[in-house]
């Protein structure tokens, strides 16, 4: 277990926790929003509300094994998520290495993570826009699997906003929560034993 509390260390920001998704009640339980659910449970495990507006986002400021974190749910909807990434990287003076985005995926099997130092965005819409706001790909990013549509003719927009339901949204609750320890790990512990521990 990694040790999580509110932002208690003097000095500037040490990384920057971005998770995708789109704000409102009509998306929440989404497979499209599980990036904010891994913010959440991060947000949980050190007993803070995701609240306060800054940056284009949702932000929460923690210590993870003793780096500052800023928490971040972009409120610009998914397809402008860079515009908040840009803003904090700008103002906080954060490097890209240090930018960790986390994201669903639909070409992973469901409950599946996938962590990366950076690379395409392999068409998702959120990465794409972080990429094109930061000039760069070179930002990690933790990929959380939800599966592909059921069959061929089932529209990809349909799949990644339906609301979950009962076993489900269990589940991915529960991917969530193993997702938060992967970020806490890379932070903590670095990217090659995050990548061994959960890839």
């Amino acid at each position: 277990m990694f040790f999580f509390k509110p932002k208690a260390k003097a000095g500037g920001t040490d990384w920057l926790l971005i998770g995708l998704g789109n704000p409102g009640a009509q998306y929440e339980h989404t497979r499209h929003n599980a990036g904010f659910l891994v913010i959440d449970a991060l947000a949980g495990r050190a007993g803070i509300s995701m609240l306060r507006l800054k940056y284009r986002a949702h932000v929460g400021s923690v210590t993870i094994g003793g780096q500052n974190v800023l928490l971040m749910k972009p409120v610009t909807y998914m397809n402008r998520s860079g515009e908040a990434a840009a803003e904090a990287a700008s103002f906080l003076k954060v490097p890209p290495d240090h930018i960790l985005v986390i994201c669903d995926d639909v070409a992973l099997p469901p409950g599946k993570l996938r962590i990366r130092r950076g690379g395409s965005d392999g068409g998702h819409k959120g990465l794409r826009s972080i990429a094109q706001s930061l000039h760069t790909e070179a930002f990690p990013r933790l990929r959380i699997g939800v599966g592909g549509k059921p069959h061929p003719d089932y529209e990809m927009a349909d799949w990644v906003l339906a609301k979950l339901s009962g076993p489900d949204q269990a589940a991915m609750r529960e991917t969530a929560l193993h997702a938060a320890d992967a970020a806490a790990c890379m932070i903590t512990e670095g990217m090659e034993k995050a990548m061994a521990n959960y890839n």
